[in-house]
């Protein structure tokens, strides 16, 4: 879908730069944070489509991010990504709300994939909530 919104979120500055001119090409609009404090600032004053969350990050780490997310009844859908392989916390990242997970590092096609994916369950979040508001 071009022109999708993604926010993408890591501790990783270079990660977060290069993975973001990756996705640009690709036609989406992409925003970066590097912390799940500043994410949630950014969710406050803008909407996006998928928020691409890094699990391990200093301060507010995914989980809690997610969490936040949910809270704030936001339709944004959440894609965990975690260089750290701990299954018990992607399974409950995806428990909370999260909607998949990608292992950094991932190739930019499974990536694409994924968010993919994502915006197609938020079109369909967002035309139910429409429906459900008509009735």
């Amino acid at each position: 879908m071009k022109d999708a919104k993604i926010l993408l979120v890591d501790d990783e500055v270079v990660f977060t730069n290069n993975m973001s001119k990756l996705l640009s090409r690709r036609g989406y609009q992409v925003r970066t944070a590097n912390s799940g404090y500043e994410a949630l600032g950014i969710l406050m004053d803008d909407a996006f489509d998928v928020m691409i969350l890094d699990l391990k990050m200093p301060g507010i780490d995914g989980i809690a991010t997610v969490r936040e997310v949910k809270k704030l009844g936001l339709l944004t859908q959440v894609l965990i990504l975690t260089g750290h392989g701990s299954i018990d916390l992607t399974l409950e990242a995806l428990q909370i709300g999260a909607y998949d997970y990608v292992t950094k590092p991932c190739e930019i096609t499974e990536l694409v994939s994924k968010i993919e994916i994502g915006l197609e369950k938020n079109r369909l979040k967002t035309k139910k909530d429409h429906i459900d508001r008509s009735t």
